[in-house]
């Protein structure tokens, strides 16, 4: 009878830890998921566009567009925030603090982390890929009169030397806050790798 309550035990104590396994592997995997869908849009569009990138370099995006001045007016009065996401590595290592405003977000990496602006994946994958595309999109949009000039995606990113301080966004939507959201995570976590690995 001993042996059978001991067996009982063990297996339920089995049970526990399966069943967190399998709890931390569907999170693993729904933020896998995120991640794959934010590459396949990024595919997808890099698809569609191929034939504008020759003629327009990326690169011109970001610094031509007039909300620069607008930036700077949000850094001196920052607005209202109504949620304060944090991103974390699978180990609980903080990456970053997502502030989201109305119609406008702040990405502020951990005070103990430098991320370096040319550490891969930061300018290949999200400067270029994903926010470099955003705005992208918009701009053609705008120019087709099919959103104002105002409402274009725009992002600025506050450096300290080599170093990311902080990204301003504006102009996003659910959709939109979702992929920032995985692109921002992964790129920092790949980041994080390297710094570790060094």
């Amino acid at each position: 009878m001993l042996e059978e309550a001991e067996e009982v035990k063990r297996l339920l104590a089995f049970k526990k830890r399966v069943e967190k396994r399998i709890e931390k592997l569907e999170s693993e995997l729904k933020e896998l998921q995120t991640v794959l869908e934010t590459i396949n849009s990024i595919l997808l569009a890099k698809g569609f566009k191929r034939a504008d990138l020759v003629k327009k370099p990326i690169v011109e995006t970001a610094p031509s567009l007039p909300p620069t001045i607008e930036e700077e007016a949000i850094q001196q009065s920052p607005p209202e925030f109504k949620e304060v996401i944090t991103l974390k590595t699978a180990s609980g290592e903080l990456l970053a603090k997502l502030y989201v405003g109305e119609n406008f977000l702040k990405v502020v990496p951990a005070e103990d982390k430098n991320f370096d602006v040319n550490t891969p994946p930061f300018n290949q994958f999200l400067v270029e890929r994903v926010l470099a595309k955003m705005q992208q999109k918009d701009s053609e949009l705008a120019k087709a009169g099919k959103l104002k000039p105002e409402e274009i995606f725009t992002y600025n990113i506050v450096r300290e030397g080599d170093f990311v301080r902080e990204i301003h966004i504006k102009n996003f939507d659910a959709e939109r806050l979702r992929e920032l959201k995985s692109s921002v995570k992964w790129t920092l976590e790949k980041m994080y790798e390297k710094m570790v690995k060094s």
